[in-house]
């Protein structure tokens, strides 16, 4: 019996790769992407493109617009900070952080789950994003499922508990990538760029392209993205 999923999709290195494992083990797709309000629209027709690449059951795009309340360079007029050593990355929260974000699009991904009859919500949080960002710890996952399961119809009846599932957690930047291509992910169709230019080129300087450019490199590969610099 086909088992369906939510699996949320930004069109990035993580999600893409998210999506290729749980298609790998055979699972029914529903792929959930949001235009929130960010200051560009490349990742979303990334998203689309890949969705349909891997022939998810569904690709929702879900409009909400977090520019109502700003509070971060990705839904602002805030500069992106650019060219940060490995040392500023580790520490703090960073002005790249969105309000709440993962708290909101795992709100969503739940009340589909609850249409559909998903048990397993996917999340391609991961080991680097732990000191930056807040909602990608494991507790805030294990809190957010503990929450979920309190929260529902299916959870307060008994019928089926919700898990919120993160494969990628405790894995750096290479070992996601070498999983990908493991898996035959073409990482030409992703963006992780905070600022790319208006061709959807990535800048290279951002925090999420170094991370991501570093990962390549300490994967012994190329990143075959599009980028407004030379890349090793």
């Amino acid at each position: 019996m086909s088992v369906p999923i939510i699996l949320l999709l930004s069109g990035g290195l993580d999600s893409t790769t998210l999506l290729a494992l749980a298609k790998s083990q055979g699972l029914v797709v529903n792929a959930l992407t949001f235009r929130y309000g960010q200051r560009h629209g490349v990742e979303i027709e990334r998203a689309k493109q890949i969705a349909k690449h891997f022939q998810v059951e569904r690709h929702v795009v879900a409009d909400i617009d977090l520019r109502l309340f700003g509070g971060s360079a990705l839904t602002s007029d805030i500069a992106v900070p650019k060219d940060r050593d490995a040392g500023d990355m580790s520490h703090g929260i960073p002005i790249t952080y969105v309000p709440a974000r993962n708290t909101i699009f795992l709100s969503f991904a739940l009340a589909w789950a609850e249409v559909v009859g998903a048990r397993d919500i996917f999340i391609g949080v991961n080991a680097l994003d732990y000191s930056g960002y807040p909602d990608c710890r494991p507790e805030y996952i294990r809190a957010y499922e503990t929450m979920a399961n309190l929260a529902t119809k299916s959870g307060v009846e008994g019928a089926a508990k919700v898990h919120i599932r993160t494969p990628l957690i405790d894995l750096s930047k290479k070992q996601i990538v070498e999983l990908g291509l493991s898996l035959g992910v073409d990482y030409a169709m992703t963006t992780s760029c905070y600022d790319p230019d208006g061709a959807g080129a990535a800048c290279g300087h951002c925090d999420a392209c170094q991370l991501r450019l570093r990962g390549f490199e300490q994967a012994g590969t190329r990143d075959p993205a599009s980028y407004t610099i030379e890349t090793p």
